[in-house]
This record gives C-alpha cells, structure tokens and sequence, in this order.
C-alpha cells in the first residue's frame, strides 16, 4: 500500500508543478511590506524610530527623506543598537529594530535578554532571513536556532507571518504590544496564500484548511508547504488540515486542543533545527495539559551544523522540507502507526 501511494504522488507531483507555474501566484516581498508598515506607524505615532545595523543602500529612504530625526543607520554593531533601542525605549520611544536574523539573535543574545526582557521594554526586533533565506551566504548567515532563543526569553512575543500580505496586517498590532516582539521574516518574495477575510490577530492561530485525519501545524513560509502537501495527500485520499500559527510565542492553545481532538495525526513543520523549535513548543503546549493527544510528528532540520552554499529552496529540500518529502513522511508515518 505504501509503495503505490508514493509511487503515486511522485508521478502527480510534476503535473502539480506545472499547474503552480501556468496560474503564477501572486507574490510580494516581505521586508519591503514590514519596513514600508514602520514609515505608515511613524507617521502615525512620533514615538516610531528606526534603526537599521549597516543595511543596504536605500533601506527606507522615504522615512529617511521625511523624518531624518527618526532614522538611525548603524554600523556593524548589533550589539550597540540593542542598548541604543533600550535607552530610546526607556525615553518613551518605540524603536523597530532591523538587521540580519541570525546577527540579531546570536551576536546579541545577552542584550536581549538583560536591556529587553529584563525591563519589559516596546522594542521590536525585526530578523530579515529566518530559517534558510541567507543560504547563498553560508551557513553563517542562516538563522536556524532563533525560534528556539527567542522563544524561551521571559517576556518575548515571537511572531513569524507566511508572506507579505500578512506582516502588513500584523504591523499595526506591533505598535502597541506589551513588552519586547521579534518578528521572523521570510525576506523573500514568497507565495501569498493569507487573505483579508482570514482573522489576523497576534496570539490567535489561522486555520487554513479543515483537517481531516492529519493535522498540519506551520509557521513562517512553512504554512505554504504545508498547504502544497495537503493537496498532495488530498490526492491520495488522505484529507489534511492546516493551522498557521503566525504567533509562536504566545501559542493559542484552545483552537490547538480542540483541532488534536479531531485528528489521528499531528504533523509540525519547522524552518528551524528540530531542538527547542516551533515542534517543540507544540509539544510543550500538548504536555502541559496531561491529556492525550494524538501522535506528532516533527519534520525540520536536522541538528547539526549544516555546509554548503545554495538557494533555500535548495537548502530546504535537501533538508526534506519540500512539499512531496514531507506528504510521503506522512503516509509513512501514517502506515507505520496502521493509521491508514
């Protein structure tokens, strides 16, 4: 039975492609979004300042123009611009903080913790290429432990949307969050498969798909794999739910357990190694309510560190994240526990 279900979904997966390239889908960048959203809320609230670590030519030019007073580009410096964000904060001020994802979370990890989360301050940090977007430049650049760091940080909100249309709608909400925000960003110019008609609020899950026997459970861009394999498993007979938890820290843990109520298996998709990341804080939320649950399933990266150069689209199937890898881990998974 395994053999002919992925047999199956290897032959159909090419005619799935070619349906994605004949009807384009629209597509939009989400770093030009989240920034172009910090001008609108400065020109909204004098308390928005900006401050970028030694970004390309050109960031944010128009609030640059506008508001000189309110711009600040540093050098490579990350850890300065957290202690000059906290100051500003203390001062009254609202900065959005903006630099390289894994920069801002390893380089400047102590002073997160003790400037930020130790005074409770409205700084937001905005991480460009979560995950594997920087995989041209190396495994230096690709930010594969941030959920897990920022994540466990008394008093962080951890947020990471599925593409650019949802970062626009979950910009406004930043302005007057408690506390520090982390905002994970794709960068790139990823599918849109968020809509205005779907709740957009942080701390409460979307779901995008009625599941079935299987669950998915996605953050990030991971929500559009996780959609691709849904259709792909519909192929097989096999009907697939997908909740995008665009909020990872808080999680919503209602809408969670009653999905786990419906479904056999629970399957989560991480851009992130495996070890303390957004698997792992379904697992916790599970757990902590001593009541069964269905199997789950982790699929992310693997714990080590990784070589090589490529695109993240390469990195990332390499790694099993493409969308007929992680449809066959479910039929296997779902064969092996005699779920089918």
């Amino acid at each position: 039975m395994l053999n002919l279900r992925l047999s199956g979904t290897i032959k159909r997966v090419s005619v799935m492609m070619s349906l994605q390239h004949s009807t384009a889908p629209l597509r939009r960048h989400h770093e030009k979004e989240c920034l172009n959203a910090i001008h609108e809320l400065a020109r909204e609230d004098e308390r928005v300042v900006f401050i970028g670590s030694d970004l390309g030519a050109g960031t944010l030019e128009p609030m640059r123009r506008e508001m000189p007073e309110r711009f600040f580009m540093e050098g490579i410096s990350e850890q300065h611009i957290i202690g000059m964000a906290a100051g500003l904060a203390m001062e009254g001020y609202i900065p959005y903080v903006n630099t390289i994802a894994t920069f801002l979370t390893r380089r400047c990890f102590e002073q997160i913790a003790v400037d930020l989360c130790m005074h409770n301050l409205p700084v937001r940090l905005i991480g460009n290429g979560g995950g594997m977007v920087y995989a041209p430049l190396g495994p230096t650049h690709t930010a594969t432990e941030d959920i897990a760091l920022m994540r466990i940080l008394p008093e962080m909100t951890v947020v990471a949307p599925c593409d650019a249309d949802e970062i626009k709608r979950l910009m406004p909400q930043t302005l007057e969050w408690p506390g520090p925000l982390y905002i994970r960003l794709a960068k790139g110019g990823d599918e849109v498969v968020s809509n205005p008609q779907m709740d957009c609020t942080i701390g409460e899950a979307v779901l995008m798909r009625d599941p079935g026997e299987v669950l998915f459970i996605s953050t990030g861009i991971m929500t559009q794999r996780a959609l691709q394999a849904s259709e792909l498993l519909a192929e097989q007979g096999i009907e697939a739910g997908v909740l995008h938890c665009h909020t990872i820290m808080p999680l919503e843990s209602a809408r969670l357990h009653s999905l786990a109520s419906r479904v056999k298996l629970m399957v989560t998709l991480d851009e992130h190694i495996l070890a303390g990341g957004f698997g792992s804080a379904i697992l916790e939320l599970l757990s902590d309510r001593l009541q069964p649950h269905p199997p789950v399933l982790r699929i992310g990266l693997p714990k080590r560190n990784r070589g090589g150069y490529g695109s993240q689209d390469h990195q990332l199937t390499a790694a099993g994240l493409d969308a007929l890898t992680i449809s066959q881990r479910v039929i296997q998974q779902m064969n092996k526990g005699a779920l089918l």
